[in-house]
């Protein structure tokens, strides 16, 4: 029986409340997220084709910049595209206006943040990229405002109520803010064929960058391999085996290619007083999991947790089928894969 207690009592009214705030605050942006996507249209492949300074004859930076709540979501927005391949950068609009336009150099393009397009710290930024033919894309909420009229792509956050229940702290329009910089930023990087590979270039360090480690990065070298021919005995080949301490055996035929394995698993089944005198090719595995020296290493890890097959260690190999390495489960937990 459950025993409620009078400090639980007393607390359920109040629980239930902050729950209904923040259902309320999830729904009412939900709804909003809904409005921006269904009011997108050419405006914001403009915007895209505008940002893309790569593929110009001059490549250039994503300048970002926005004041206050604004010039949050414009940091992160920033910081989204320069590890997704989109050079870019932050500038705080006050601090352009003391000096810091100088970072803004011909080649840019700026987009710049205002729900309500008349954020006055903007004005020196507009006018430095109308002086210098700099492109302008400008996120806002209002299409009559002066910010949107300056832009050479305006893309108006639908009409969406605050969350905030006085329906004035930034809520729903920061939350539009930050969605479409993401949706900017991923239609950038998808345009440009920014892959796995390039994406690791960005993320070198942290449990990101560990899972986008290649095999070849971490596994043994051929020179540690436990290898036996397919003619050698058990009796042999188990002393390779135990001295490799890998807990399997790679069997190879004459040309070099890994063509069977032999692991803990399969001694077991062969279990037997002939055992020792028994040819490898009569104990091992014919169809070995393997892995190529450029797979991710977050594949690597899949593919040896698959529930039907799972294994401790797979044999790297070339297009040829030669054993090149050896990748441990442990080798995998070391680099901080799993």
């Amino acid at each position: 029986m459950n025993v409620i207690h009078a400090a639980d009592a007393a607390s359920r009214p109040e629980t239930d409340a902050d729950l209904a705030v923040a259902r309320r605050v999830l729904e009412i942006e939900a709804a909003g997220l809904h409005a921006l996507s269904d009011s997108l249209g050419s405006d914001f492949a403009r915007a895209v084709s505008l940002l893309d300074r790569l593929s110009a004859d001059r490549p250039g930076r994503v300048v970002v910049s926005g004041m206050g709540k604004s010039g949050h979501i414009a940091r992160k927005i920033a910081a989204t595209l320069a590890s997704t391949g989109t050079p870019a950068l932050f500038v705080h609009p006050a601090e352009a206006s003391h000096g810091d336009l100088g970072m803004i150099v011909d080649g840019d393009a700026v987009l710049a943040l205002s729900n309500s397009g008349e954020t006055a710290e903007l004005a020196d930024l507009v006018a430095h990229t109308r002086r210098f033919g700099l492109p302008l894309v400008a996120i806002t909420g209002r299409a009559g405002s002066t910010l949107a009229e300056q832009a050479d792509v305006a893309l108006v956050l639908p009409p969406a109520p605050e969350a905030c229940p006085n329906g004035l702290a930034p809520t729903t329009s920061t939350t539009l803010q930050l969605a479409l910089g993401d949706a900017l930023a991923v239609a950038l990087l998808t345009r440009r064929g920014f892959d796995a590979a390039d994406f690791r270039k960005y993320h070198p360090g942290g449990k990101l960058g560990s899972k986008l480690r290649r095999v070849r990065d971490i596994m043994h070298p051929a020179e540690q391999l436990p290898l036996a021919a397919l003619d050698i005995k058990m009796h042999a080949a188990l002393i390779t085996m135990t001295a490799k301490r890998f807990g399997c055996l790679g069997v190879i035929n004459a040309a070099g290619e890994l063509c069977g394995i032999v692991t803990d698993g399969d001694l077991r089944r062969a279990m037997g007083p002939d055992l020792l005198e028994q040819m490898v090719s009569e104990v091992m595995t014919k169809t070995p999991l393997t892995i190529g020296p450029d797979t991710l290493a977050a594949e690597a890890l899949l593919l040896m947790n698959q529930p039907e097959r799972p294994v401790t260690a797979l044999f790297v190999v070339d297009t040829a089928r030669q054993p090149v390495g050896i990748l441990h489960i442990h080798d995998l937990l070391r680099a901080g894969v799993v």
